[in-house]
């Protein structure tokens, strides 16, 4: 498979959408955040709004894994699936999706447990974007034009729910390094520092591969 794909996991706040906007123009590829949500509607044959509503969303079932069990054999027609909770259909869907997206081209997905979608995608780098409390904190207050403490209140709520969403419906730990190929600090390195990095990782691996 020669499509490559880069997962951008991040701290609220930290600057991974722009990172992801910059990688997107210097590799002539495109990135993927909420569009997902449409492409998966689209597929599933559900609802965009039901996407919306439960968008990197934690859970409360404990049906996950046997949810897994069952829709691994059968899929979206079977009984298992229609009569799982709607929660697990999203985040099944967009499963879906993501997969399908990497076999087609290569791209850029934001969140969404892309790591874990593309664990077995053999060019899938994944990386995971934090940043200080101040940097993150100055970055959303310029965004969405908020007060500092609305603003470190967005931050701990939205990295919160990020948090309980990936550490539900993947195998491993949101923000521990062991959980991706790099781990960045962007109030360190800068938009352009990150863009860098992760390019050079690419052609690093690239040649070691090679």
């Amino acid at each position: 498979m020669d499509n490559f794909v880069i997962t951008i996991g991040r701290e609220f706040g930290s600057g991974g959408m722009d990172i992801a906007r910059a990688l997107s123009e210097k590799l002539n590829v495109k990135y993927y955040d909420k569009e997902l949500l449409a492409m998966a509607a689209k597929e599933s044959g559900l609802c965009e709004e039901i996407f919306e509503n439960h968008d990197e969303k934690p859970t409360n079932s404990f049906l996950y894994s046997l949810v897994m069990d069952t829709y691994s054999v059968s899929g979206y027609t079977s009984a298992p699936f229609l009569d799982m909770p709607l929660n697990h259909k999203v985040f099944l869907a967009q499963f879906d999706t993501i997969k399908n997206l990497a076999e087609k081209e290569s791209c850029i997905i934001v969140g969404r447990c892309a790591d874990y979608a593309l664990a077995e995608h053999p060019n899938c780098l994944s990386v995971f974007v934090h940043a200080d409390m101040d940097f993150r904190i100055n970055h959303v207050m310029d965004t969405f034009k908020l007060s500092k403490e609305k603003a470190k209140d967005m931050i701990q709520k939205t990295d919160k729910k990020r948090a309980s969403y990936y550490n539900y419906y993947s195998s491993k730990k949101w923000g521990d390094s062991r959980s991706y190929n790099l781990s960045l600090d962007s109030s360190e390195l800068g938009i352009d520092g990150c863009v860098e990095m992760i390019l050079k990782y690419m052609d690093i691996r690239k040649r070691n591969k090679g």
